[in-house]
């Protein structure tokens, strides 16, 4: 059985508060994009993981396609599979590849070995593997606020659009990103902007707080959001912690932006 788990683009994201234990709680909205993985799954002798594509870091046994068949086997004894994950999503950009995999290697047994398992179910297995794995159960766009796990449904659609999404060769250490940033409330809610105001206004009024601080330890960040806008994005942003920055068009746009790789595609 193969499936094609996708990736996500971050709409804002505001972070409100940090914990006493850490954790921070953020405003965004996390709408799925289709830039795929390739995920297949057979029945087999003996467990197997395998991948091709971007190569993986970490130990096999640490990713969460296989977290997620150890988690799903210890309740509701499994048979033994082979995996084979094709990567193309790229890694550590803000793009949720893994969490998605994650998801979908869920849903892919669910189905294969007839579990039964409702959404809900999915949604409480895949917490248990990360926290923007329960929103690629039902895959559809999303208001995430609390640590990014409290979901709530936005009135929102970009069909029609065309994306630019450009994936520099930048690490970006999440909890460096987060260290980095003071919580503060938004000026405008952004539910409120995002099914109200024309995408034209959200340059201005939809904001990734991560920027303010990424921009200035990677500039090229900053120059290829500011190149998107020159070359007619109607809004352009980090999506998560970076690195990955996308830009809006309402056609179709020829551009190229050297020693970056850019995905063009139909939303």
């Amino acid at each position: 059985m193969v499936v094609f788990p996708n990736a996500k683009i971050n709409l804002g994201l505001n972070i409100v508060e940090k914990q006493p234990n850490g954790y921070h709680k953020i405003v965004s909205c996390f709408y799925p994009i289709p830039l795929t993985d390739a995920l297949e799954v057979i029945e087999s002798s003996t467990f197997k993981f395998t991948s091709s594509g971007i190569p993986i870091p970490g130990e096999p046994s640490g990713n969460l396609c296989v977290r997620a068949y150890e988690l799903l086997a210890a309740n509701y004894n499994l048979p033994p599979v082979a995996i084979h994950l094709h990567k193309h999503i790229p890694i550590g950009a803000g793009l949720g590849g893994g969490s998605a995999d994650a998801a979908f290697m869920l849903h892919l047994l669910n189905k294969m070995f007839d579990l039964s398992l409702t959404e809900d179910q999915l949604e409480n297995f895949a917490a248990q593997l990360g926290s923007d794995c329960p929103f690629f159960i039902k895959n559809k766009p999303i208001l995430a606020q609390g640590t990014g796990t409290l979901f709530s449904e936005i009135n929102i659609s970009l069909s029609g659009y065309y994306l630019v999404l450009v994936t520099p060769h930048v690490h970006v250490s999440t909890a460096k990103a987060y260290a980095g940033v003071t919580p503060q409330q938004p000026k405008f809610k952004l539910q409120q902007v995002l099914e109200n105001e024309p995408i034209s206004n959200w340059q201005t009024n939809v904001v990734n707080d991560f920027e303010n601080t990424l921009f200035v330890k990677f500039p090229e960040l900053k120059t290829i959001k500011k190149l998107l806008v020159s070359r007619g994005a109607l809004y352009a942003a980090l999506t998560g912690s970076g690195s990955a920055v996308y830009g809006i068009f309402k056609k179709i746009p020829n551009l190229a932006i050297a020693n970056h790789p850019v995905e063009v595609m139909q939303l």
